[in-house]
């Protein structure tokens, strides 16, 4: 038996790209994004791609979950049947800043009573 401790040449990797496999997956260039500004709420993408979307209990809009939820196609349909074109392709790079770029706090709740400041 070879008594070298086998994590010796080990080196750790944390630089993540964006582009690795996914439980098994391939490697995917584009990431899906609601743009939640625009979503009314239909729930038309949650109907066909429920593995990816969900509707946010607070605001009664749709936002996606995974990204590796559901395959190509279903995406793309979830993507065709939005009636206010508010779900998009991007780069895995731009997730982050599109994200942060959404003020909630804006939004009015869909089929709640808007909330009111308490000042």
């Amino acid at each position: 038996m070879d008594s070298t401790n086998p994590l010796e040449n080990f080196e750790e990797n944390i630089d993540l790209t964006g582009f690795e496999p996914v439980l098994g997956g391939t490697l995917a260039e584009k990431a899906i994004w609601v743009d939640e500004s625009r979503c009314i709420g239909c729930q038309y993408c949650v109907h066909v791609a429920n593995n990816t979307f969900i509707v946010d209990q607070d605001y009664g809009r749709s936002r996606a979950i995974r990204q590796d939820g559901d395959n190509m196609e279903i995406l793309q349909e979830a993507i065709d049947t939005c009636p206010v074109d508010c779900i998009h392709w991007v780069q895995f790079e731009e997730l982050e800043e599109l994200e942060n770029s959404l003020d909630r706090d804006m939004f009015q709740s869909l089929g709640k009573p808007p909330r009111m400041n308490k000042h």
